[in-house]
């Protein structure tokens, strides 16, 4: 409450004390003094104060202090002034007269306007972020199904999880998971991947900011902490939080609040936290490069994921599921994944794990106008991986590395070209006749019905 009547300032006061937190400030200097410490949600600001007036000090707040709502009272009613307050920005205009249930009605709303604000930051930021479309796919291996037990078992607990695991391993898709089982499900869900950020935007990005308090900072900006109120944050790569950052992390953790960059006052904030590494934790500790009570914070629930090489048996149940996906985005309609070529899929190290097997379906969807996908569209490492667990016994390696090269060569040649054989001997620079012969006895004779020209 902003008046310089203290009799005004009193009544307001005590209307709203039963359900709110007041402060009280005499001038707009010692309110503008106060707001630097104080989280205001709603600002009752009085239009006659000594010093700067009402009028004056509204702008100030707006640009400022943008969450905060403000309703301007003023000693008798003016329809000039109230005109004047709504252009501004202010959220009502009242008398001092005004009946105090009116005062009490008046402030919820404003708070509920204040909620419904951030709501739609969250949104936009959830939208931003989303892969609403991706989910933990529940593949048969045993690894997977441990998993998803674990986090059934888990997900209701407000308890910090800690998701270790290589990159690509869908540790983002399993916090997502954990989310829709938790008992907020309907909050928000905030992923901020750390090691994309560049380290100077770092905290201001988790913690927020105040106007001013570095250089570029134009506004004030709401941190993901205070996004993820009510839900959950998910902190990607954590491992690479530098030192000072994972103590206010720390304290974020244990004590429910932060403070913005650039302000010194405490913000109460309600989430539950997710994170996930790539990073050996225990070891990185042990080096001095993470905070040792941070660790013990973070790893109240561990979950492993395995690598993609470790649970095999997943991979047709994720290849076809990204087929699936593709096939949608791209307007195709590949049936189906042939069974040789999902061994060789099988025999592959993937050392990029699940997002490189969705990247190499998406790529292969891209570029294929057949019916499946076969052995004959993989790139030549799922060759020489396949020749590694399966050698033919009736010709050498070589040889079979080399049919491979010079089939796989070939077929992307036709692609390339629409299928015109004339236009693809003349883009490798062979005669026609000799791309002929390749074509029958490198068995390209399934493609032969799409094949033109020549």
């Amino acid at each position: 409450m902003i008046d310089a009547d203290e009799a005004a300032r009193e009544r307001m006061s005590d209307a709203l004390r039963r359900d709110y937190r007041v402060v009280r400030a005499a001038s707009g200097e010692a309110a503008l003094t106060l707001l630097t410490r104080e989280e205001v949600d709603v600002a009752l600001l009085g239009v006659a104060l000594p010093g700067i007036s009402g009028f004056e000090v509204l702008p100030i707040l707006r640009e400022n202090y943008p969450a905060t709502e403000v309703i301007m009272v003023s000693a008798v009613g003016d329809l000039d002034h109230a005109v004047q307050a709504v252009k501004q920005g202010a959220f009502h205009f009242i008398t001092r007269q005004i009946d105090l249930d009116q005062v009490r009605s008046l402030v919820s709303h404003a708070i509920e306007r204040q909620t419904l604000n951030r709501e739609v930051l969250r949104l936009r930021t959830e939208v931003e972020e989303d892969a609403s479309d991706k989910h933990f796919i529940e593949g048969p291996s045993k690894a997977t199904h441990e998993i998803l037990d674990t986090v059934q078992r888990v997900a209701g607990l407000s308890a910090t999880v800690l998701i270790l695991g290589e990159s690509g391993t869908g540790k983002e898709l399993l916090a997502r998971r954990i989310h829709r089982l938790s008992d907020r499900p309907n909050g928000p869900y905030v992923a901020v991947n750390l090691a994309a950020i560049p380290r100077e935007l770092v905290e201001s990005l988790l913690f927020g900011h105040e106007k001013g308090s570095f250089t570029g900072a134009i506004r004030q900006q709401i941190g993901k902490f205070e996004l993820a109120a009510g839900g959950t944050l998910f902190l990607d790569e954590v491992g690479d939080l530098r030192p000072e950052l994972q103590a206010k992390l720390l304290r974020a953790i244990q004590e429910g609040e932060i403070e913005r960059v650039g302000s010194s006052r405490p913000i109460k904030t309600d989430f539950r936290l997710i994170a996930a590494t790539n990073v050996d934790l225990e070891r990185a500790v042990k080096e001095g490069r993470f905070r040792e009570d941070l660790f013990y914070r973070l790893n109240v629930i561990p979950i492993k994921v395995p690598p993609l090489r470790e649970r095999m048996e997943d991979i047709p149940v994720l290849a076809r599921f990204f087929l699936k996906r593709y096939n949608g985005r791209f307007h195709k309609q590949i049936s189906d994944i042939s069974e040789s070529t999902l061994r060789m899929l099988q025999a592959y190290w993937w050392p990029g794990n699940i997002r490189e097997l969705e990247n190499l379906i998406e790529r292969l969807v891209a570029i294929s106008d057949k019916p499946w996908i076969t052995e004959d569209d993989l790139p030549l490492d799922f060759v020489f991986a396949k020749l590694d667990r399966e050698p033919n016994e009736q010709a050498s390696l070589w040889d079979e590395a080399t049919r491979a090269f010079e089939r796989n060569f070939i077929v992307r040649a036709l692609e390339k070209n629409g299928w015109n054989k004339t236009g693809t001997a003349r883009y490798l620079g062979l005669p026609l006749s000799t791309l002929k012969f390749k074509i029958d006895r490198l068995g390209i004779r399934e493609l032969q019905k799409t094949i033109q020209g020549g």
